[in-house]
């Protein structure tokens, strides 16, 4: 089993099988196609994508479903056959596709990118930033709501 060593999770064992393969890279690292799929008990719901080619880098991600339980997918067709799903219909997530948004660390607090998930096909694990600029959702989505005033 290969091993490698991260900069944030020290040595990690994996099977070459289990990687996920972005054939087109990500926006602003193309070079990158293969990425782990790390879950730790300790930080559940957060997916860890770990670049298997860069050990510094690793996105932090969250199961769209866990930031919108109404969340509606959209895949145009490029992406769809980027990665190998059906060009009709609305992949289920859960059972034919894993759907991620991307967090990132603002001043403001913590937000996911629910306009570009990132989509994972899971019958070949292939995956890509599906970007749907018509849905209708933000690559800012707030993360932790203001907190109410605390009345005294």
């Amino acid at each position: 089993m290969p091993v490698f060593e991260t900069k944030n999770f020290g040595l990690i064992p994996y099977q070459p099988e289990s990687a996920l393969e972005f054939p087109a890279g990500l926006p602003g690292f193309e070079d990158r196609r293969c990425f782990l799929a790390l879950r730790f008990e300790a930080s559940d719901p957060l997916v860890f994508l770990q670049s298997v080619e860069d050990p510094d880098l690793c996105f932090i991600t969250l199961p769209v479903l866990a930031v919108d339980p109404r969340y509606q997918l959209e895949v145009g067709g490029e992406d769809r056959q980027l990665v190998g799903l059906p060009a009709e219909g609305r992949p289920r997530i859960g059972e034919e596709v894993a759907c991620l948004a991307v967090v990132s660390i603002r001043e403001t607090g913590p937000t996911a990118n629910l306009l570009a998930p990132v989509v994972v096909n899971l019958r070949n694990l292939k995956a890509v930033q599906a970007v749907a600029p018509e849905s209708g959702y933000s690559h800012q989505h707030l993360l932790l709501p203001e907190e109410a005033p605390v009345c005294s």
